[in-house]
């Protein structure tokens, strides 16, 4: 199975980053009935999303979330599937997607601050995974301020979309083998298409692994945390930049700074906010058994790859960001590494309230006579080559759906 996973992997990938512009492209499939159908597939904004499916331009989206979350709470959508259920069964389970990564040289100079950092944020992880009514109104106030989101005339609380999407989503630190499998596939398919051009190219899967993790950090915060004292470190004389995204894949740093004091008083470590704002923080203290150790900088970034590139210019030294980009950025030489996950899974495929959809199977269904009524269900995807793009296509490839590019 794995080995055909990957096949189909690659050649998705191959489609993915290589099809460029207004083209379309098939992927080759056999039909199990006889009868062609046919889904077509635009690359367009995640934030334009809600308001395509509201106004009838798509049919569905296949995205991250919140915006899952924004498609029911809104009634705008209903999930067809989460990311970890699309078929084949099994295929998805806590696959890759966000990650802490920092600077080799930052790693290196400070090993002390790199493992307090890794011992806030595996008890972060867990504070929400025990209190997901807690982090969702932290991260909506963080996100979106608190207010009610709008999309064309629809409006909704912040408030009620975080507190749906929170508990769809797994925060872990645990780099398990699922974890690191998933990582080694997507390297495997962006070698075999060309994608790789540096230091992954050729290298053995040990060899990918030592260039990309660097788990002594999880591994000490840890043991930390079980020996119940986390080691104070010496002063930093500089800021401390760290790069984060605006999502609420990243709600245990939103939680790791809202509720410092809870973390400080139990744990005797945390980022403590320099002012008492209601949404986000752009400066922190990292402090440790009382000590300051650090000011800390959170810089909100557009995307992955823009987190990637100022990590390249030392610009900030870790970051709150998914696998694929620092994936890239370690080939490309970008001194890095993958410290632990933060989160996996926590992405899904909605398609649009009024459909006859209520799981895979009659979504399939629901393809098939729209194929045949010469109407092709039309769906969003985020770009060629991300983790949700090849996920969804290989969903359809599977049930014998040629997929087009429109």
């Amino acid at each position: 199975m794995k080995m055909k996973v990957l096949g189909c992997i690659i050649t998705l990938l191959a489609l993915a980053l290589l099809v460029a512009g207004c083209v379309t492209e098939e992927v080759p499939v056999t039909p199990p009935n006889g009868v062609q159908s046919e889904v077509g597939i635009m690359y367009t904004a995640v934030g334009q999303m809600p308001m395509l499916l509201s106004t009838g331009q798509v049919d569905g989206f296949m995205v991250w979330q919140p915006l899952v979350s924004v498609a029911t709470v809104s009634g705008i959508g209903t999930v067809v599937s989460y990311s970890q259920d699309l078929p084949p069964e099994g295929t998805w389970k806590d696959h890759t997607c966000c990650a802490l990564s920092a600077r080799e040289d930052f790693i290196a100079a400070h090993p002390d601050v790199a493992n307090a950092f890794a011992a806030l944020f595996i008890l972060a992880g867990d504070y929400v995974q025990n209190n997901p009514e807690r982090t969702a109104g932290i991260s909506a106030n963080w996100l979106y301020g608190g207010a009610d989101m709008t999309f064309g005339d629809v409006t909704i609380s912040s408030h009620d979309v975080l507190k749906d999407s929170i508990p769809t989503i797994r925060f872990t630190t645990e780099h398990s083998p699922e974890w690191l499998e998933s990582n080694d596939e997507f390297i495997l398919a962006l070698r075999d298409i060309g994608y790789l051009t540096g230091s992954l190219k050729d290298a053995s899967k040990e060899e990918v692994r030592g260039m990309l993790f660097d788990f002594a950090p999880y591994e000490a915060g840890r043991a930390m945390i079980d020996a119940g004292e986390i080691v104070t470190p010496a002063k930093l004389t500089k800021p401390i930049s760290l790069g984060y995204l605006p999502s609420d894949h990243d709600a245990p740093l939103f939680v790791a700074v809202k509720e410092w004091q809870y973390f400080n008083d139990e744990y005797g470590i945390a980022l403590k906010p320099r002012s008492d704002v209601p949404g986000k923080v752009e400066v922190a203290d990292l402090i440790v058994n009382g000590v300051t150790v650090a000011e800390v900088r959170l810089v909100l970034g557009e995307g992955g790859a823009p987190l990637m590139t100022l990590m390249s210019t030392d610009a900030i030294q870790m970051a709150y960001a998914g696998t694929p980009p620092a994936i890239n950025a370690i080939d490309k030489g970008t001194p890095i590494k993958i410290l632990f996950p933060t989160q996996t899974e926590g992405s899904g495929f909605v398609v649009a309230a009024s459909a006859p959809v209520t799981d895979w199977n009659s979504f399939i269904t629901w393809v098939e006579k729209r194929s045949a009524e010469g109407k092709p269900v039309k769906i969003a995807s985020p770009a060629r080559g991300s983790i949700q793009d090849v996920q969804i296509k290989y969903a359809l490839q599977e049930s014998g759906v040629v997929v087009k590019e429109v």
